[in-house]
């Protein structure tokens, strides 16, 4: 006897697949969203399948078993994350189940909301529905993409900048600072952090019609971000006085085009230390006064007065205020043959300034007087 028919098949009732409704699997979702709640990263991780994978928003490492699942939520429930469907795309198939769309979570812990494309893909297993697959992304057209620069280009940005200066217009100066800018001026104690202080204090030093020429600097570039910190030097047209400083730029690409985000500009700390002198070096510049008259050339004697000196002489009305009216003085007084000798003297020194006051006396050559 041999088998003349053999039928095997499984038992139709095993067979069936799981029933679930649209709804149903959209609240999938709020059992892994309580989980959160919990902020215990071991209840998060156990929604997931045996064989589950996740591929989470801020880590690039694949978590494709529970260890690592429950790693990722360690960190990330920190934030005390809640998250809500915006958009939902369900797929139901047999024993599995698709919800994708986007969703947005609120982070309790700093109040910021976060927007991302969400793949859950279910399977029943065990008894109840687990997460097979969570992909979850950043909304692409919120990824910030770097705008090219180089470094020349960097430097370069100071020359428009430069040019603005060039103008004279404090509102085309204004206008290359970025929308939350910051100005910490050299001569202005008063940060400028909107368009308005910044125009303010360019009104002022237009005046002086700069110029500016960077000597040296160092440029960092980051993502739609760069720096260019160094020393730059101005022309003031108006004068011709050149000033040194140090200036950091920060510019930031905004609105297609890149603007100063923060400006810092300061005198040069080495230039703005005091000169140095003591009370004996103080006594003995009276000397080289002394000696200039000794010449007998009053060209000599106004070389020693500071380019806007004032002398108010013993045996003249006329307060002296310049080089030729000093000079004026000397002509006349010369002719005594003066030679001095200091009596008694009260010195002070100040920030680059001293002061020598008190008794001297003379002794006219031509004549023998004192």
């Amino acid at each position: 006897w041999k088998i003349s028919q053999h039928h095997s098949s499984v038992m139709p009732e095993a067979s069936k697949p799981k029933e679930i409704s649209e709804e149903e699997v959209k609240n999938l979702f709020q059992l892994w969203n309580s989980a959160l709640a919990t902020e215990d990263p071991d209840a998060v991780a156990k929604r997931y399948a045996s064989k589950a994978v996740l591929l989470p928003t801020v880590s690039d490492v694949p978590r494709t078993d529970y260890a690592l699942i429950k790693d990722y939520f360690v960190g990330f429930l920190k934030k005390k994350p809640q998250g809500e469907i915006l958009e939902s795309n369900v797929t139901i198939g047999h024993n599995w189940c698709q919800d994708a769309g986007i969703y947005e979570f609120t982070m309790g812990a700093t109040g910021d909301k976060v927007k991302g494309r969400y793949s859950f893909v279910y399977v029943f297993e065990d008894g109840e529905w687990k997460i097979n697959h969570h992909h979850s992304s950043i909304m692409p057209e919120g990824i910030v993409t770097a705008e090219p620069i180089t470094k020349d280009e960097v430097r370069d940005l100071f020359q428009l900048w430069n040019g603005a200066l060039a103008t004279l217009d404090p509102k085309k100066v204004a206008d290359r600072y970025a929308k939350r800018g910051v100005l910490l001026p050299t001569v202005s104690d008063i940060p400028r952090t909107d368009y308005p202080g910044i125009e303010d204090y360019f009104t002022n030093f237009l005046k002086l019609k700069p110029q500016g020429e960077i000597e040296s600097g160092e440029i960092m570039i980051g993502t739609n971000w760069a720096q260019d910190a160094g020393i730059y030097e101005f022309t003031m047209g108006a004068t011709g006085a050149k000033v040194k400083g140090r200036y950091t730029f920060v510019y930031v690409f905004e609105d297609g085009e890149w603007k100063i985000s923060q400006h810092h500009s300061s005198v040069m700390p080495e230039a703005s230390k005091p000169k140095e002198i003591s009370e004996e070096e103080v006594k003995n510049l009276f000397q080289l006064w002394n000696s200039a008259l000794a010449t007998e050339d009053p060209d000599a004697v106004a070389k020693r007065y500071a380019s806007k000196a004032v002398l108010l002489p013993t045996v003249s009305d006329v307060p002296r205020t310049d080089y030729a009216l000093i000079k004026d003085y000397f002509v006349g007084f010369l002719k005594k043959k003066p030679q001095g000798e200091i009596l008694e003297s009260n010195v002070t020194i100040g920030h680059n300034w001293c002061q020598d006051a008190g008794i001297y006396e003379f002794t006219m050559g031509a004549t023998g007087d004192k």
